[in-house]
């Protein structure tokens, strides 16, 4: 669970992140459709609709906390079908993604993710999105396709000890000790998430080495 209190507080920075300056990316990328469509009604539009994205995610997040994930299924798609051209419909589909989890529907889980990943409107939201992927992918045990997804996204700076945590449990799972020993190093020297959990992962390596 502590690594995805992690990933929550991640996601929270960017929606407080987008909070704050979504408007401003907005206007970069119409700028020059004012002319056309009237700067003003377009900024209005683009923040009312954002604002209502908001809102009905945060009553989604609430809905999910409750335990309905029959009404929360439905709060997704609705926020999908409204609100497809915010950051709210990526933020929906991680939602979903956990509630496949938790009712134990890992392919659930993972097309969500995928969604979530094709949904972000900024890298770094994809490959947040792509990190979750790549766990859900190891936890069924598809190793091959988890490594791709890291080959794919995990070159993201922020990200790079917790992708590096996850290679060393492809290698580890591949009996390749020596390998994931050195990953597992570099995520604790990147100031991985949960680093008591790949500290002891690393430690077991080492014993089953020396036993």
């Amino acid at each position: 669970m502590a690594e995805l209190d992690t990933d929550e507080e991640k996601v929270e920075a960017i929606k407080r992140w987008w909070k704050a300056n979504g408007v401003a990316v907005i206007g970069g990328v119409v700028i020059g459709l004012g002319a056309v469509i009237g700067w003003r009604t377009w900024v209005e539009y683009r923040t009312s609709l954002a604002e209502r994205g908001s809102i009905a995610y945060e009553q989604l997040l609430m809905t999910a906390e409750a335990g309905d994930a029959a009404s929360a299924q439905k709060q997704v798609e609705a926020i999908v079908d409204d609100y497809g051209s915010t950051p709210y419909a990526m933020f929906a589909e991680l939602t979903r993604a956990r509630l496949a989890l938790s009712a134990d529907d890992p392919a659930g889980a993972e097309a969500a993710l995928r969604a979530a990943i094709d949904r972000a409107p900024d890298p770094a939201l994809a490959t947040l999105a792509a990190l979750r992927l790549a766990r859900v992918q190891l936890d069924r045990g598809e190793l091959a396709a988890a490594a791709d997804t890291i080959d794919r996204y995990g070159d993201d700076a922020a990200f790079t000890a917790d992708f590096a945590a996850l290679r060393g449990d492809i290698a580890a799972a591949e009996g390749r000790i020596e390998d994931a020993r050195a990953a597992y190093q570099r995520a604790l020297d990147g100031g991985v998430a949960n680093a008591r959990l790949i500290e002891l992962k690393l430690q077991d390596l080492t014993a089953d080495k020396t036993s």
